[in-house]
């Protein structure tokens, strides 16, 4: 359980107590208040607002006996919350009293009183107790005035195997798919099913026409474009907003630290946000925005909060969302009138249609759900993997009272298909080589029921390779970044929390007939912008769009623009020039295994501690600024220049990324551990020392490319 820190409780109360008057020409202590914490915990914000209230002991007295409500659904801080919040009672008043204002409920499945948005609401935890059900019920006949607290987080769950997946609140859903959802452009909708979001929107609806909300929450609502419709319907529902910022976001700055930078120790960063509903107040919130300096350590931050001590008191800037949405780093610039590379709302089935977009066809990298099982270095391993996969899901087929969760791992996909009786075999053709992460291929096993997530793939590289662009999704947390490849690419090409899209220059219909995947519109735009002066292929455009994408000048003037879209190209002048560096930059990184080597210098000194019999131990680790790498105890390459270590790919240059995926590393899966963990850096040591080689060469003219780009005309 995450605490939250009384320094941040005490600043939320006093705030609020601070809006009520501001709003409503009340406190919180005065009748007519009603005051709930949905999501209790320990009992930490009623604990405090009772110290809050202390020296007014009748008004106390009342409010704690009808009309401060808290909700928890786990057993242990159930009762934990109880002691806390009677022992402090009676330690101010002097006499204990029971509180009747506890519930055991889940809020989110408590919609009763949320008016003409409740639907059908069964009983609540009528087993538990009657007298638990009588309080709900109470709770629910309340107007609620004010809804405080730090709602609880939980990232989706991953790991299928462990079968306790999030559930769904259907009804704050469907008022979530009803408002948020369908006032956004989200394209990953599931990222806006979170709790954050969910306790906001239930909030919002049962405060009905007027009151206060104040919770701790993600930053990530306010910063990301897959929120944008939360931000514009949190705009229009409410008059006034203030959010404080306290950053914390390690996803976001890999600098920072989650247990030095951010106030609750964790990775994703935090705000707290204080809403305002008002009865008759049209035309958008006032938006009230303060942060933290990013650097600033959880104590500097908590000591800061502290000194503060209310939003009465804290320096703010008004905030005017932009046409987008966009609270956070709004840009200026020509962005909308740019070409659009893709448009993800384009119906794929519709051979014939013509969007107004460069490339017909997208799809998201492979998501395989089990990335142990099904790709390997080494095709011999991988067949031998994949053949047993395969025999375990059979073998639970054929016996539907048991399913074998030690050996396959399972997700929702698999297990559909199991419900539907699909049979499997061995397909030795679903064996190909794939694209990992950067300069480095993987054996994969490539096929539709044992890969999770395969999107729109099998229309791209089902008939083998195909040059296909890939750049990072506009919700990723790691720098934006472009690189081609001819193979399936994984959906984190450049790591966890980035997602890679794929652009192919070709793609396939069902009867297996190659079409282009470069618009005709597009074609007919470039002709209209260099006239007739040259003749321009589609194959040109693929190269000239590949050459905009790595130009920094390009990346700079639309960095923000690319954190939150898929990118629009310029038409630049020149454009021969353009597509020749594309062209190039497509041979060197989609063909880098063949480039001539870069001629780095190799030592080997025998290591005089190293048992006979065994292999050097590995190291695998790199050196800038003496430009050296070190491959293991015995072996190390020198002479890297300095330029090739800025060509970075998300948060890594190449090498780093070679050097990464070529580690000795413990497989998380016990099965995949006990009995497949044969990859050893030895084995592949000698095409470790030739692929770096090769990818110095690559980086080294990738960045004179870029570098000659910076200094071009536009």
């Amino acid at each position: 359980m995450v605490y939250t820190p009384n320094e941040i409780v005490r600043f939320m109360i006093e705030s609020t107590d601070w809006l009520c008057e501001r709003h409503f020409k009340k406190s919180l202590i005065d009748r007519g208040v009603n005051i709930l914490d949905p999501a209790a915990g320990t009992g930490t914000f009623v604990v405090e607002l009772m110290e809050h209230f202390r020296g007014q002991p009748e008004k106390l007295a009342y409010k704690y006996g009808a009309e401060l409500y808290a909700n928890e659904v786990a057993i242990l801080p159930y009762y934990v919350a109880n002691l806390n919040i009677e022992a402090t009672y009676a330690a101010i008043v002097g006499a204990y009293a029971e509180f009747p204002g506890l519930c055991f409920v889940d809020t989110l499945d408590n919609v009763a009183a949320l008016g003409i948005y409740s639907g059908f609401q069964p009983d609540l935890f009528a087993a538990i107790s009657d007298e638990n059900s009588e309080r709900v019920r109470r709770q629910n006949t309340r107007k609620i005035s004010v809804v405080i607290g730090n709602p609880p987080y939980n990232a989706w769950q991953e790991n299928y195997n462990q079968n306790n997946a999030n559930r769904p609140y259907a009804r704050v859903d469907q008022r979530i798919a009803a408002t948020y959802i369908k006032e956004g452009t989200a394209q990953n909708k599931n990222s806006v099913y979170d709790m954050y979001t969910r306790f906001v929107r239930w909030a919002s609806d049962r405060v009905k026409d007027e009151g206060v909300i104040a919770f701790i929450i993600g930053r990530k609502l306010f910063a990301k474009a897959a929120y944008d419709g939360f931000r514009k319907v949190i705009a229009r529902e409410f008059a006034e907003i203030w959010v404080f910022d306290l950053g914390g976001d390690v996803r976001d700055n890999p600098k920072l630290s989650g247990t030095k930078h951010n106030v609750f120790g964790i990775q994703t960063g935090v705000a707290m946000v204080f809403l305002v509903k008002r009865k008759g107040v049209k035309g958008g919130a006032v938006i009230r925005y303060a942060r933290r300096s990013e650097m600033e350590t959880a104590e500097e931050k908590l000591s800061a909060i502290s000194s503060i001590g209310g939003l009465s008191k804290l320096q703010v800037e008004t905030i005017q969302p932009d046409e987008k949405n966009d609270w956070l780093d709004r840009s200026s610039n020509d962005w909308d009138k740019l070409m659009p590379l893709v448009d993800p709302r384009a119906p794929v089935s519709r051979t014939t249609s013509q969007p107004k977009v460069i490339f017909r066809l997208m799809s998201n990298g492979l998501k395989t759900q089990r990335d142990e099982w099904v790709y390997d270095a080494g095709r011999r391993e991988l067949v031998m993997k994949a053949r047993s996969m395969v025999e375990a899901y059979e073998a639970t087929r054929r016996d539907s009272s048991f399913v074998d969760r030690d050996t396959i791992k399972w997700d929702r996909e698999l297990t559909r298909y199991l419900g539907k009786r699909v049979a499997k075999t061995f397909d030795e053709g679903a064996v190909v080589r794939a694209a990992y992460r950067p300069f480095t291929k993987r054996w994969l096993y490539f096929d539709q029921h044992f890969n999770g997530m395969i999107y729109q793939l099998p229309s791209m590289f089902g008939r083998g390779p195909n040059p296909t662009q890939i750049f990072t999704d506009p919700f990723a947390q790691k720098p934006w970044m472009a690189l081609s490849v001819d193979g399936v690419p994984d959906l984190h090409l450049v790591g966890a929390a980035a997602a890679a899209i794929c652009t192919p220059r070709f793609r396939y219909n069902k009867e297996g007939e190659r079409l282009d995947n470069i618009t005709d519109w597009a074609l007919k735009q470039f002709a209209e912008r260099y006239g007739k002066a040259i003749t321009i292929s589609k194959d040109d455009i693929f190269a000239y769009v590949y050459a905009v994408l790595h130009d920094p000048v390009y990346r700079e003037t639309y960095a923000l623009n690319l954190k939150r879209e898929f990118p629009r190209i310029p038409l630049y002048d020149h454009f021969e020039r353009w597509r020749a560096w594309g062209q190039t930059l497509l041979d060197l990184h989609i063909g880098y295994e063949t480039v001539a080597p870069f001629g780095l210098t190799r030592t080997d000194t025998p290591d005089p501690r190293r048992a006979r019999g065994t292999t050097p131990a590995v190291k695998l680790k790199s050196d800038h600024e003496h430009g050296f790498i070190v491959l293991d105890a015995e072996t190390q390459l020198s002479g890297v220049p300095a330029e090739a270590w800025r060509y970075q790919l998300g948060n890594r240059s190449a090498l780093d990324w070679v050097l990464d995926q070529h580690k000795e590393k413990t497989p998380k899966d016990p099965t995949i551990r006990a009995r497949f963990n044969t990859y050893r850096f030895a084995d592949y040591k000698e095409a470790v020392v030739d692929l770096l080689d090769r990818v110095t060469t690559v980086s080294v003219e990738t960045v004179r490319i870029t570098d000659a780009m910076r200094a071009a005309p536009r």
